[in-house]
């Protein structure tokens, strides 16, 4: 995911939670890759009037690109909105003040979601945008999956094996993040908090090699890791675990959570063999 479209992410506060849907069930638009994956999974497709050109597209895609195409793509312009006559926008919080403007004039009610930063306020808005499609038991359905991912991730020991989160161009991400959330749940501990590093801090390659951790999760985009992230001297580092960790499992919650869990078992298992 690239930064421009973090930033869109990260931005903002969420706003009330609206009633559900009842003038058109058919008339819901997503503008935003997070809530996209949510609403495809608990709504019928028949719902959904848009999705967001983010879902469709591979390096900024949270969920599968087959599902996401199946939809049309908009950019989050009025015009192609108004087009579409929703009954209901579902967007990031970064809704520019003129479109979030010319919607309340056109009277298309606009719900804004944050950024989850942790498991639980992604379930609670999986409950949400359930409740805006009027599908709340597929709401709880798709809640109960994501508890038995994680509890299928959890590992058998106690131990907490430092991983280092670093994404391309060498940022890491915060505390208060999802995967720093779903780190602690699987049997990792965040490396770069433990440093003392901040969400998008940059760390560099001689601080990595200085003091390795245990694990180094290269998070690169969909078009292959960067230099930096696959660089000879990480080769040799010895009593490190590298793997790969897909960026567009870092930043959305709902489904994608199922998917995260699953690649963190299986990284945490090839650490624990090797601790």
């Amino acid at each position: 995911m690239g930064r421009a479209l973090l930033g869109v992410l990260l931005l903002g506060a969420c706003s009330p939670v609206a009633s559900p849907l009842q003038r058109a069930p058919s008339g819901v638009v997503s503008l935003n890759p997070c809530t996209d994956a949510i609403l495809a999974d608990v709504a019928d497709p028949a719902q959904i009037r848009a999705l967001s050109a983010y879902s469709s597209d591979p390096g900024s895609s949270s969920m599968d690109l087959a599902t996401a195409r199946r939809f049309p793509a908009v950019s989050g312009t009025v015009e192609e909105i108004a087009a579409l006559r929703p009954a209901l926008v579902i967007a990031g919080t970064f809704t520019p003040p003129a479109t979030r403007n010319a919607l309340a004039r056109l009277g298309i009610p606009l719900v804004e979601v944050p950024i989850a930063q942790s498991v639980v306020q992604s379930e609670a808005q999986v409950r949400q945008i359930a409740a805006l499609a009027g599908q709340p038991a597929r709401g709880e359905a798709l809640v109960v999956r994501i508890e038995a991912a994680l509890a299928a991730a959890r590992p058998a020991d106690s131990r907490r094996i430092p991983a280092l989160v670093w994404q391309s161009g060498g940022i890491v991400p915060g505390q208060q993040t999802l995967i720093a959330d779903l780190l602690a749940r699987t049997g990792f501990a965040h490396a770069a908090a433990a440093k003392g590093l901040r969400q998008a801090d940059f760390l560099p390659l001689e601080r990595v090699v200085a003091q390795p951790p245990a694990v180094i999760l290269a998070a690169g985009d969909h078009s292959g890791e960067d230099r930096l992230l696959t660089h000879p001297v990480l080769k040799r580092i010895t009593g490190t675990t590298r793997a790969h960790l897909d960026s567009s499992l870092l930043w959305c919650g709902g489904p994608t959570i199922i998917r995260a869990a699953a690649r963190l078992r299986e990284i945490r298992q090839v650490a624990g063999n090797a601790a």
